[in-house]
């Protein structure tokens, strides 16, 4: 399969025109604020325009992907996926504003989401099928490594703009009545640290028959005594708090292996003016230094792939993607995901998020001319001595650094 086997007639023309465009990036505030208004019409002109230039813009870069991952049948059943849901979108970029047309916009959005729940599953196959079929050297995982952190943090946006339309217009409610369509403007954030650690503890349970406990404490420097609260998207927060409590787990039930007792996973929740933090500590081991550039990379993984055969058994990892992810969820809204570790005793992970909506917007990419210049670009030539090889020194820092090494009593990733 051809990735641009489904691009014929005008999709190719329309892909330029909305790629010229530069997204539109929404702070929490203006998602509150207009959810609040709750205008369907409103929200249809703006997406209309807004979501194809979204997908132009991430579409483009799909073609200037490395020509053996192209080749890819994974890879190109996902750049079918979205010409498909371009094209569907593009339909309603000129029809009147109606009752009729309002409905079947929104009924195509959930159909679009629907269409795009196993996308991340389906590209991690696709770099599978690569690294199986091809030896991918450092320029070729540089360029992979560089759009799948673009094209992920473009689907987090995609079907943020999407969730909230039709949770506010599609009649279908998320279950919480003071929501404004997925976002929660008094999100309590230990509520959903206990949520997700609770989940991942299940889960430990089945697979190792044990579990660390949870401590949990938190200081509100701006509101003393008070309980920290966010204006978030409780899913973004529980998907990267429950990637950190399966990582740090695994790593503590690994490390001390058949003891009858456990160091709890630590978690502290800090309000300040700028920042909330929430920093994850764990007694698992830790990992080294030299392994610490490893832990954000697609291509890599510290865990084994899941087994067509344990399909009944879900696993504490998968495809190495849930770090990754975890931080661009974090980054999305202009907060960070950071790692922290002391090799032989444990790890901190730190999650940084805007205390203020004003502040929390979106971090979008974009298809430019230095987008498009990243990936003709060879890599640069190291200009320090420890990354140049030949050296003997050098060669034993990179051992132990390739795709098939486990890290030792660490993270699983």
């Amino acid at each position: 399969m051809r990735i641009t086997r489904r691009c014929f007639g005008h999709i190719p023309k329309m892909l330029d025109f909305y790629s010229q465009f530069n997204p539109s990036p929404l702070s929490i505030k203006q998602f509150i604020d207009f959810g609040l208004s709750a205008c369907e019409r409103k929200s249809f002109t703006f997406l209309r325009k807004e979501l194809p230039v979204r997908l132009a813009n991430i579409m483009q870069e799909i073609h200037l992907l490395p020509e053996h991952l192209l080749r890819m049948p994974s890879v190109g059943i996902v750049n079918n996926l979205y010409i498909t849901s371009f094209e569907e979108i593009i339909h309603f970029e000129k029809l009147e504003i109606s009752d009729t047309t309002l409905d079947k916009f929104c009924q195509a959005l959930i159909k679009i989401r629907n269409r795009h729940a196993d996308v991340v599953e389906v590209m991690a196959k696709g770099i599978i099928e690569l690294k199986e079929s091809h030896d991918v050297d450092a320029h070729m995982e540089n360029n992979i490594q560089y759009f799948l952190d673009r094209f992920f943090m473009s689907r987090v946006s995609i079907r943020m703009l999407i969730n909230q339309h039709t949770l506010l217009f599609g009649g279908v409610l998320n279950g919480h009545s003071r929501h404004v369509g997925c976002i929660d403007p008094s999100c309590d954030v230990i509520s959903v640290i206990k949520d997700a650690y609770e989940n991942a503890r299940f889960l430990c349970d089945q697979y190792y028959l044990a579990s660390p406990e949870l401590v949990v404490k938190s200081h509100n420097d701006v509101e003393c005594g008070n309980e920290i609260k966010i204006v978030y998207v409780p899913s973004h927060l529980y998907h990267i708090l429950f990637e950190l409590f399966k990582n740090s787990m695994r790593a503590v039930m690994e490390y001390y292996g058949d003891s009858d007792t456990y160091p709890p996973v630590e978690v502290t929740i800090v309000r300040g003016k700028e920042d909330i933090c929430v920093k994850m500590s764990d007694r698992g081991g830790g990992i080294p230094r030299s392994y610490m550039d490893q832990l954000f990379k697609y291509m890599y993984s510290t865990a084994p792939q899941p087994s067509k055969s344990d399909a009944h058994t879900v696993p504490l990892a998968g495809y190495g993607y849930g770090l990754p992810l975890s931080r661009l969820y974090a980054r999305y809204l202009h907060g960070d995901l950071v790692l922290l570790s002391c090799e032989g005793y444990g790890t901190d992970a730190v999650i940084y998020l805007k205390a203020l909506s004003n502040e929390a917007n979106e971090l979008l990419p974009i298809f430019n001319k230095t987008s498009t210049k990243f990936y003709r670009t060879p890599l640069a030539t190291a200009d320090w001595s420890s990354s140049c090889g030949g050296g003997m020194a050098t060669r034993q820092l990179n051992m132990g650094q390739s795709n098939g090494h486990r890290l030792p009593n660490g993270i699983g990733v």
